[in-house]
């Protein structure tokens, strides 16, 4: 049994919305939030990324950010740039990039099914992360950006679905990545019946994006229980698993040892089959684009040499460590080992050339993506994925919906 519970949104009118809109929190660092809100007082970065507006070289842990991002969460509802509704909804979420289209439910999830493990996940979760969403969440009293869920793909939703998305939706615009964002409103009868759709056909959700923000939100629920508030839940949009996109998530290593590219593909084709490739992206599970000395190889697995039947050990991120990181470049921990750097695949294969041509890498890697039926035996599994295992895509944008507690 799935919760999904309607909610008391905070949101922008629908003239404001493109100023509000603003892409998540954890996708930029701190001057890349000051740029993208320059000249805009509306963007909602000043709510999750509130060191923006204090003095450069801030500590963005520090309690006087998260005090300004509460300052100015309250400020954009006094300004009437997020507007309550007044009836508790739920809504829904669509996203178009390029030929992609993917549909969700925004409401609230349970604390409760996180705690027990109805809402699955795959990712641990880092201390020094989980305690800033923590103090991030608990001080703006507010769930300001939307955890990325998903579930099995059920035709009672979807037919509900569609079906409300036939009318006029409430917002419709286009971000600056050529994003289609658009979100409708139900009312409160739909709502309730929507809800119940989840309650009776849909079985467990799994967190797709946002185990930090989920782990946070449950930690403040525990921290606060007894007070009253509405912090048994946490604000997430629901998306069925067959309409979501995960691209490759790629790496580039800088060589501890200096080897040449002749000297790197040597070490390489004694583990793995590689040859020369026109395409730098692989075409199937086990096989890798490979960037070195100007050129593009491919690289392929040999039978045998992984377990197939492990869901982990099958993930193409995990034969790329155990066969290439680890014995080749010395890499054990790829989370604190600064000879390497991962690169979205929504960056393309430019940007893996674009490091090595530079000098700032000796080589990359172009991995096949990791498909969402493996996300999910991994989470039905009880485990967890190396770092950087998925990059979904498009990212949901904060500031079309805040959840206050």
């Amino acid at each position: 049994m799935a919760n999904v519970r309607p909610f008391h949104a905070l949101r922008p009118p629908k003239d404001r919305v493109r100023e509000v809109a603003s892409p998540p929190y954890d996708v930029m660092n701190t001057a890349q939030a000051r740029a993208l809100a320059a000249g805009n007082p509306d963007s909602f970065l000043h709510v999750s990324r509130p060191e923006i507006d204090l003095p450069e070289g801030v500590d963005e842990h520090s309690d006087e950010v998260y005090a300004r991002g509460h300052q100015n969460l309250l400020a954009m509802v006094e300004r009437g740039l997020l507007v309550r509704d007044e009836e508790a909804l739920l809504y829904i979420y669509a996203q178009r990039m390029g030929e992609h289209r993917q549909v969700g439910v925004v409401g609230c999830a349970s604390v409760a099914d996180y705690l027990e493990n109805r809402i699955k996940k795959h990712e641990k979760t880092r201390p020094d992360k989980e305690d800033d969403r923590t103090q991030h969440i608990a001080t703006l009293a507010a769930h300001d950006e939307p955890v990325f869920l998903t579930y099995t793909q059920n035709d009672a939703v979807d037919a509900f679905v569609n079906a409300a998305t036939e009318a006029l939706p409430s917002y419709d615009f286009v971000t600056a990545d050529a994003v289609q964002h658009q979100l409708w409103a139900l009312d409160r009868d739909a709502s309730l019946t929507l809800s119940a759709l989840f309650s009776h056909q849909v079985g467990d959700l799994y967190v797709a994006d946002g185990h930090h923000r989920s782990a946070a939100a449950a930690r403040v629920h525990q921290q606060r229980q007894g007070d009253g508030g509405e912090h048994d839940v946490f604000l997430a949009v629901v998306f069925p698993h067959d309409q979501m996109m995960i691209l490759a998530y790629n790496r580039a290593v800088k060589d501890r040892q200096g080897r040449s590219p002749e000297q790197l593909l040597a070490a390489l084709r004694e583990r793995l089959d590689v040859v020369s490739s026109d395409s730098p992206m692989p075409q199937a599970s086990g096989e890798f684009g490979v960037y070195t000395g100007g050129k593009w190889y491919r690289a392929t697995a040999m039978p045998g040499s992984f377990d197939a039947s492990d869901p982990v050990a099958a993930l193409d991120c995990s034969i790329c460590q155990q066969q290439i990181l680890a014995p080749i470049f010395g890499i054990e921990d790829p989370r604190r080992d600064t000879s390497i750097s991962f690169v979205g695949g929504i960056l393309g294969p430019a940007e893996l050339e674009r490091r090595v041509d530079s000098g700032d890498a000796s080589i990359a890697f172009y991995l096949f993506p990791t498909q969402m039926a493996q996300v999910m035996a991994v989470s039905d599994a009880g485990l967890s994925m190396p770092p950087k295992s998925t990059w979904f895509e498009p990212k949901l944008r904060s500031g079309l919906f805040v959840h206050t507690f």
